[in-house]
C-alpha cells in the first residue's frame, strides 16, 4: 500500500519545525523549544546523527536544503513521477525522509515496507508493487544476497548508503540483478554528496557540491543542501555549533577526489576515527570490515554477526580482535584464517570473542565506541 507520511504540500513552507524521531520524547520537544525560541529558526529539520562514533548531535538542515538534494538526485537517476519507491528505511533517518522529499519532488509513488526488516519480504513486495527504485543500507544488501535472492525485473536502480559496501558485496548483489548503486554522503549534507550511475562505476559527485581535501584527504564540502549546524544536549541545556557555509564542513572523512572530462569523481579511503596504529603502523579498521564481509561470502558465512574491532595492547598500543554474535567456534574460526592470510603481519587477529550482541545504529553501522566499552 502507498505509504501516508508523505509530506504535505504546506510542510516545506509552514515555517514549522520539525523533529525526526520515530516517536515524540522529551528531547525531542526540548529541542524544537530551543529551536524555535533561541535560534528563532523556521522551516527547519534536526535529523539525530547515527552515533557510530559515540556522539549524540542532531543535525539543523533547512526544508530547502532537503528539496535541493532531492531534486539533485533525482536527476542523477533521471526519477520522474512515472517510478515508483519501495521505502525499507526509517524517515526519521534521513535517508528514509530523502525517500518521500524525492518522491514529492518527482510525483513518484511510494509502498513503504512495514514491520520488521525481512529480506525476503522486500523482495516480494519489490515484485507486487512494481518498484522501479529503492533505497538500502550495506547490511540489508548482504541479506538479499545471503539468501540468494534474485531482484525483480521492474527495478533499475538501489541507491545504498550508510555506510560502505564492498567491491565484493556489490558484485555478489549485481550477479543475481539487484542494481545497487554505491553512494557516498551523511546527514549533514541532505543525503548524497556523489554517487554512481552504472555498474562497478566510480563515484560521480553531484553538482551541488563543491569539495576540498588537504593534505591527508580529508574532504570539507560546501553547497547549498548542507547543514546550518548541531544542536548539542549538555545536561539540561542546548548548545548550537554552527557550520559556516563559507567554510563549510571539515568532515572526519579520507576520500580521494579527480576530475575526468570535467566531472569531479570520489572515492572513500577511510575515516579517521577509525584508524588506530599498532606497532607504530597506521591500520585502517574500514578496509579490513569489508575485507572481513567479503569473506563471509566467500565461505558462505552468512548467519550470524562478525566485526573487526580494537582493544588496548601495552606492548602494540592496540591490536586487533574478531568480535562475533551467533556464530560457533568452528565458523569464527575459519573467518579469522581467512583474514588473516590477506592482513599484514602487524595486524594479525590472534583472538576471537563472542558477545550476545554487537551494537549497532538504526540502519545498521557499528557502534565503535560502545563495542569497545563493551570489550
Amino acid at each position: 500500500m502507498a505509504t501516508s507520511l508523505m509530506p504535505s504540500n504546506e510542510f516545506w513552507t509552514d515555517g514549522s519545525v520539525w523533529i525526526a524521531e520515530p516517536e515524540r520524547s522529551v528531547e525531542g520537544q526540548s529541542l524544537a523549544d530551543f529551536a524555535r525560541n533561541e535560534l528563532r529558526v523556521r522551516d527547519c529539520c534536526f535529523f539525530q546523527t547515527s552515533g557510530s562514533e559515540g556522539k549524540r548531535k542532531w543535525v539543523g538542515l533547512t526544508k530547502e536544503a532537503l528539496r535541493v538534494s532531492a531534486g539533485a538526485v533525482n536527476a542523477h537517476f533521471g526519477i520522474t513521477g512515472r517510478d515508483h519507491w519501495l521505502l525499507a528505511l526509517p524517515t526519521h533517518h534521513v535517508g528514509g525522509f530523502g525517500v518521500l522529499a524525492r518522491a514529492d519532488l518527482s510525483g513518484s509513488q511510494v509502498t513503504r515496507l512495514e514491520g520488521k526488516w525481512s529480506a525476503a519480504a522486500f523482495a516480494t513486495l519489490c515484485e507486487e508493487s512494481g518498484a522501479t527504485v529503492a533505497s538500502l543500507v550495506p547490511t540489508q544488501v548482504f541479506d538479499l544476497v545471503s539468501a540468494r535472492l534474485a531482484a525483480p525485473q521492474t527495478l533499475r536502480v538501489i541507491l545504498v548508503g550508510g555506510g560502505a559496501m564492498s567491491a565484493e558485496l556489490e558484485e555478489a548483489a549485481l550477479q543475481l540483478g539487484w542494481p545497487v548503486r554505491r553512494t557516498y554522503g551523511m546527514t549533514e549534507t541532505a543525503s548524497q554528496v556523489a554517487t554512481q550511475t552504472k555498474d562497478r562505476g566510480e563515484l560521480e559527485v553531484l553538482p551541488i557540491w563543491t569539495l576540498r581535501t588537504d593534505a591527508e584527504g580529508t574532504l570539507t564540502v560546501r553547497g547549498e543542501a548542507l547543514a546550518k549546524g548541531y544542536a548539542i544536549h549538555e545536561g539540561e541545556t542546548w548548545r548550537w555549533e554552527p557550520i559556516p557555509p563559507a567554510t563549510g564542513l571539515r568532515t572526519r572523512d579520507r576520500v580521494s577526489v579527480w576530475h575526468e572530462g570535467g566531472q569531479p569523481f570520489l572515492r572513500f579511503v577511510g575515516r579517521e576515527a577509525n584508524t588506530i596504529k599498532i606497532l607504530g603502523e597506521l591500520v585502517s579498521l574500514g578496509p579490513i570490515q569489508e575485507r572481513l564481509e567479503a569473506l563471509r561470502l566467500e565461505l558462505d558465512l552468512p548467519s550470524g554477526e562478525a566485526v573487526i574491532c580494537d582493544v588496548p595492547d601495552a606492548r602494540k598500543e592496540a591490536r586487533l580482535v574478531l568480535v562475533v554474535s551467533a556464530m560457533d567456534d568452528a565458523e569464527a574460526g575459519r573467518l579469522q584464517k581467512g583474514l588473516n592470510a590477506t592482513l599484514r603481519p602487524f595486524e594479525t587477529v590472534d583472538e576471537i570473542r563472542h558477545v550476545d550482541r554487537i551494537p549497532r545504529s538504526e540502519l545498521g553501522k557499528v557502534l565503535l565506541e560502545s563495542l569497545r566499552r563493551q570489550l
